[in-house]
């Protein structure tokens, strides 16, 4: 490990969630005006994840009054108050700029569900009883 990475050690954040391509975010942004400070939330798709370390950026995309609006946030920013994963989504790309060009419900991404563990419980499966056999264990009774 060489000395500038001892030194972005230091400055990395800890408490990062596990971020992807597609993730619809609220990403808290801290923002100064004047004397004031307050915590402003954006939520968009993450359409681009650039970087690595310290320079890691994400670049999130929401429509804001019917305009795309693109924004790039530095991840250890200490500007950046925290990052939610609202929901994940499933694509195939590392980068979505194809989202630039559709509109409505065609921008949208098929959604992933997240997976059950089951925990070591199993379920008893119902006997499949078909219905000739109920039939001929009707006629056997009444003959």
């Amino acid at each position: 490990m060489n000395i500038i990475d001892q030194i972005e050690a230091g400055e990395l954040r800890k408490e990062v969630p596990e971020l992807h391509v597609g993730d619809t975010v609220k990403v808290h942004m801290r923002i100064v005006e004047g004397e004031k400070e307050r915590i402003q939330i954006i939520e968009g798709v993450i359409i681009k994840m650039h970087g690595g370390g310290v320079r890691r950026t994400l670049t999130v995309r929401k429509i804001s009054f019917g305009i795309g609006v693109e924004r790039i946030f530095p991840l250890h920013s200490p500007r950046v108050e925290k990052i939610e994963v609202v929901k994940r989504a499933k694509v195939r790309q590392a980068r979505l700029y194809y989202l630039r060009e559709l509109r409505g419900k065609a921008a949208r991404l098929k959604e992933l569900r997240p997976t059950r563990a089951h925990k070591g419980k199993k379920t008893k499966a119902k006997p499949k009883i078909k219905a000739k056999s109920k039939l001929k264990s009707k006629a056997k009774k009444s003959a």
